[in-house]
């Protein structure tokens, strides 16, 4: 069985080969290259020491992407100690108790976060610092005091000439087995767990990134990339940040809010080399951008022709292209299922997607397959060092739980004994998700576990599959199904803009949403037939990887 190598040797010789190359970027404010980056790093050990961080304590980081997250992330596992990243959307309470939970000793965290925090709420912490510039809000410690207030000086004492790379010793000899990371999941599906990530799975993910990426990627050239995922989640940390500073290429983060417009700009200025996103991005971008199009009869006519409707489908795909930056090898949609309609029309006009599979504790890759390869509907195979496998009568057929072991699995659930039991059993690690295995070893998900429904006569019910059905359908923007009995209701937010284009009252709204419930029960199975369709007011609040808190609409009162 391969064995990994040293996460850490990876960000040192990436230091060490790419010294005056640029690593990271705030998108339009400032630049670090990698000397930069190995200057902080320093820094911030001088720091640790000083102030009696050991290797194994914890220390965690909440903010925004940017640079200064990067370097505060590479000094705090370069040292030995554990990151704890923390999702900078999450309500001050739950940033508290991930905090306490997690016995972090030291905070960086946004300047803006920290004035919503009480570090009363963190009695354990020994200091809080600004992940801007590294400053003291918040010391508990006369030694860490001493520490920030003393870090010029104490570095010139151990740097005497100008810094260079031959004057940084190599950093510390991580092992396999050992923790690197605690990630706290963003519970779309209940409460948030301390995921116990190692060194291996941050090297499995790395190396797995590299023998798939590696030939659209040159070592050192400074390949462009668009860090819009969080680095906070292990999905955006992987893939648009770990991989892409090993090899060299330039990392850049957008500090403001992603509005349609920020991020057209960015991809036309960028042009990255490989795109990550979630799918609900696509997805809008294929609504607003290629479906009215799409609509329209007269190209619904020209597209049956052959040769004019090649030239078309190119045409539609070569503007799509355009619009996200047009160097990109390909778009990788993770995170939670692409809908079906959508993906029929991006497979349909040659448009260069793949789908992955991953999770939190498998840090996060389990499945994945190039764009020239993967099979429509499916998310990949097996990554390399994971074995998947369903627990079914009949893998082909039958959905059953996906099952995974290998190099990326987590070491467990933090100070949470009975949930990693649970969780990792007989070897393998139960990832909640159902799906099928076809005998080429596509993936086809069909839904996560703890969200089946069971029908009437003891029919399996994945509310997912009405769902991808429903938001398709006339002004449908988002969607959840839930049960109430032995009955089923769609819960749907409306598509703001075409209401408001459209000049829809209440009245209005209601009469097109019982006649998409009547579509969408023509087209599904009579045991998931939708009994009604209830319009809500806002948004579904929705965690930063943009997948929907189902959990927090299943005790809908569908009466009110």
């Amino acid at each position: 069985m391969e064995t990994a190598g040293s996460f850490n040797q990876l960000i040192y010789d990436a230091i060490q080969n790419f010294w005056d190359n640029d690593a990271m970027s705030d998108y339009g404010v400032s630049t670090l290259q990698y000397k930069d980056v190995a200057r902080i790093i320093e820094k911030m050990h001088i720091l640790f020491e000083h102030s009696g961080v050991k290797p194994g304590d914890k220390v965690a980081l909440c903010g925004k992407n940017q640079c200064r997250w990067g370097a505060a992330f590479f000094a705090i596992t370069t040292y030995g100690a554990v990151a704890v990243p923390i999702l900078h959307e999450f309500h001050p309470a739950q940033i508290h108790d991930i905090v306490n939970h997690s016995d972090a000793k030291l905070l960086f965290v946004e300047d803006k976060i920290f004035q919503m925090l009480n570090a009363d709420e963190m009695p354990n912490l020994e200091g809080v610092l600004s992940i801007i510039d590294y400053h003291l809000f918040v010391s508990r410690s006369e030694q860490l005091t001493f520490a920030r207030e003393n870090l010029n000086r104490l570095f010139g004492e151990k740097f005497p000439m100008n810094f260079r790379k031959h004057h940084i010793e190599p950093y510390y000899q991580d092992q396999p087995d050992e923790l690197a990371i605690i990630n706290y999941t963003s519970g779309s599906t209940g409460n948030s767990k301390g995921v116990m990530i190692p060194y291996r799975a941050l090297w499995s993910n790395r190396q797995f990134a590299k023998e798939v990426m590696g030939n659209h990627f040159k070592e050192g050239r400074g390949d462009h990339v668009l860090s819009m995922l969080p680095m906070a989640h292990t999905y955006g940390m992987a893939f648009e940040f770990l991989f892409e500073f090993t090899i060299g290429a330039h990392i850049y983060f957008l500090t403001k809010l992603a509005s349609p417009t920020i991020l057209l700009k960015a991809l036309a200025d960028i042009r990255p080399r490989i795109l990550i996103v979630v799918p609900l991005i696509i997805e809008k971008i294929v609504r607003k951008a290629i479906m009215p199009r799409l609509q329209d009869p007269k190209i619904r006519l020209l597209m049956m022709t052959p040769v004019i409707g090649d030239r078309i489908r190119k045409k539609i795909c070569d503007g799509l292209n355009k619009a996200l930056g047009d160097e990109f090898y390909e778009v990788i949609v993770g995170g939670s299922a692409l809908n079906k309609e959508v993906e029929d029309i991006l497979h349909d006009i040659g448009f260069r997607y793949t789908v992955g599979y991953g999770a939190t504790e498998c840090s996060p890759i389990l499945a994945y397959s190039d764009w020239s390869t993967f099979v429509p509907g499916s998310c990949g195979r097996p990554a390399p060092r994971m074995e998947l496998k369903i627990n079914s009568s009949d893998p082909e057929n039958v959905p059953g739980e996906i099952l995974a072991r290998g190099m990326n699995v987590m070491l467990g659930y933090y100070k949470n004994e009975e949930a990693t039991r649970e969780t990792l059993c007989d070897g393998w690690y139960h990832t909640g998700d159902l799906g099928i295995m076809d005998a080429q070893g596509n993936v086809f998900i069909k839904g996560r576990s703890k969200n089946m429904l069971l029908g009437a006569n003891g029919q399996n019910v994945y509310p997912e599959e009405i769902e991808d059905k429903l938001v398709g359908m006339p002004l449908v923007s988002e969607c959840v199904v839930i049960q109430k009995g032995e009955k089923f209701y769609g819960l749907v937010y409306p598509d703001p803009d075409k209401v408001k284009q459209l000049r829809l009252n209440r009245g209005d709204l209601e009469a097109i949403m019982e006649q998409n419930r009547k579509d969408l029960n023509l087209v599904i199975p009579t045991y998931c037939s939708l009994s009604g369709i209830h319009l809500m007011d806002e948004e579904f609040e929705k965690t930063p990887k943009k997948s929907i808190r189902r959990f927090k609409y299943m005790d809908y009162d569908i009466n009110k």
